[in-house]
């Protein structure tokens, strides 16, 4: 398997957390083939990839929104679900009949009103753009 985004992935360990990237913060590629089979699920490929490098890793994983555990995916109104706000306002997701594009566009839900927005990026860029904003932006005001 190619690995596009992986060691992209990885080096937001030390951008944001200033420490080095480690195995236990990302989750085996045995261990997500096993979930995602049970679950059913076409994954893409930066996803996976994204799961794969930094899955356990908390203080990204759980920085300001929260990307869903592998487990906890699910696919929903046509979209692949994998991130939420704390309020749980807005999910976002890729359409899902799109899993087998390895970095597909991100869509974010108004779970009010169900409506789904394109975000204008692919989950790579949106998760480099969003961890970008959280860490230099949102928590240099708290």
């Amino acid at each position: 398997m190619s690995d596009m985004f992986v060691e992209k992935f990885r080096g937001l360990v030390p951008l944001y957390l200033e420490e080095p990237w480690q195995e236990a913060d990302g989750i085996t590629w045995e261990d997500l083939d096993e979930v995602f089979a049970e679950l059913k699920l076409t994954v893409p490929l930066a996803l996976r990839e994204f799961l794969h490098a930094l899955g356990n890793c908390e203080d990204l994983m759980e920085a300001y929104y929260y990307f869903w555990d592998p487990e906890e995916l699910e696919v929903e109104d046509g979209y692949l679900l994998f991130l939420e706000d704390e309020d749980e306002t807005y999910t976002w997701g890729m359409l899902a009949d799109q899993a087998d594009v390895p970095d597909p566009l991100v869509w974010r839900r108004n779970n009010a009103t169900g409506e789904w927005i394109n975000e204008e990026g692919t989950f790579s860029e949106f998760v480099f753009d969003m961890f970008d904003w959280v860490f230099n932006e949102v928590l240099a005001e708290d």
